[in-house]
């Protein structure tokens, strides 16, 4: 018992070390900051204006290169699909890009090392709240920045790089307006998206095949549950050149057989589809994407894309996501051999909802 007593005493008498401060006699001290060099742009007030008119030329050489990628958009079109023609607009339109871009950056840089304001300074942590000499400190910081930089005072710079960067937006909207499909004399309808994608390759009697072999499909061969991805018949004719990803990008179906009984049909539809097989449009009208996912169980269409969900029983009407309508119906039947077949092309546009706002 004695000894048990012992060691109580002796555990309620510890007391862990706080640590120790060991103090040196020759502590590394600070060194300060070095002493500060001039530059030839802060002694020699020429050689400041001369650095400006370099920094300002460099802006409007970008400004210059982003007019010369739009002129060179229009001067070596590709409309000719020659490799020689395609190899020069690349070349000339990426070489005003590229001085656009590179010509932006150097006057940048050169600005900032012979003109802003070169002093060393060190700034101390410290807590940060949101009090108001912190907004004051913002704003304070704001305009010494202003101060220093010449941003305000410096007209020739500040605006060439305002003229420089908004230039620099214009060859990409140029590029982007030449992935459009553009109207011609022959073909005046060739630049209105609406007309585009209201027409398919689906009329009345073409098949509906695999996709990509191009096997026929017989409607005894699709089984409760099934899902096929289909497209036209004669799509196998057209060549790459042709446009063949074009036209299958907006014909593209995807085929289910469901029981009869499970389809609610609305009176002008009951001849749209055949014995329980239905056939929707593949292409989400959302954004576009690929309509792919099936759900056996619950006849549900799924974009993987945004999560859109459309009911195969009730038209392929959205019933979760973004999707604005329902996946437009393909009408079908079979010809005299069992073989499905169109009744026609869809009767509304395909594809993203915007389209059909016209």
């Amino acid at each position: 018992m004695a000894h048990d007593d012992d060691s109580q005493a002796l555990d309620r008498a510890y007391q862990p070390s706080p640590g120790l401060g060991v103090a040196v006699s020759d502590p590394v001290q600070n060194p300060g900051l070095p002493p500060h060099r001039a530059r030839i742009t802060d002694k020699d007030p020429r050689a400041e204006k001369a650095a400006e008119r370099t920094v300002y030329t460099l802006f409007y050489l970008s400004l210059a290169g982003s007019i010369w990628a739009v002129a060179a958009y229009m001067l070596f079109p590709i409309e000719s699909g020659a490799l020689i023609d395609i190899r020069q607009n690349n070349l000339f339109i990426g070489l005003g890009i590229a001085l656009a871009l590179l010509s932006i950056g150097i006057g940048a840089i050169h600005w900032s090392k012979a003109l802003m304001s070169d002093k060393e300074h060190i700034e101390h942590r410290h807590p940060t709240r949101g009090k108001d000499s912190t907004r004051e400190a913002v704003v304070e910081a704001f305009a010494t920045a202003n101060e220093e930089s010449g941003f305000g005072r410096r007209t020739m710079i500040r605006n060439s790089l305002f003229a420089a960067i908004v230039a620099s937006i214009i060859p990409g909207v140029t590029l982007f307006r030449g992935l459009a499909p553009h109207s011609t004399p022959d073909d005046p309808t060739a630049g209105d998206p609406v007309t585009l994608l209201k027409h398919t390759m689906w009329e009345k009697g073409q098949r509906l095949v695999r996709d990509p072999d191009g096997t026929p499909i017989r409607a005894a061969d699709v089984t409760l549950g099934s899902a096929f991805h289909v497209i036209p018949e004669d799509l196998a004719e057209l060549s790459h050149h042709d446009g063949y990803l074009e036209e299958k990008a907006k014909a593209i179906v995807l085929m289910m057989r469901l029981r009869p009984e499970q389809l609610i049909e609305a009176e002008d539809r009951k001849d749209w589809s055949y014995d329980g097989i239905v056939a929707y449009s593949k292409v989400c009208t959302h954004v576009g994407c690929p309509v792919a996912l099936y759900e056996q169980q619950t006849h549900h269409l799924l974009c993987p894309c945004h999560q859109s969900q459309f009911d195969v029983t009730d038209h392929a009407k959205v019933i979760f996501g973004p999707a604005a309508r329902p996946l437009p119906q393909l009408p079908i039947t079979v010809d005299d051999e069992g073989y499905l077949v169109a009744r026609s092309d869809f009767t509304e546009p395909v594809g993203p909802s915007f389209w059909e706002r016209h």
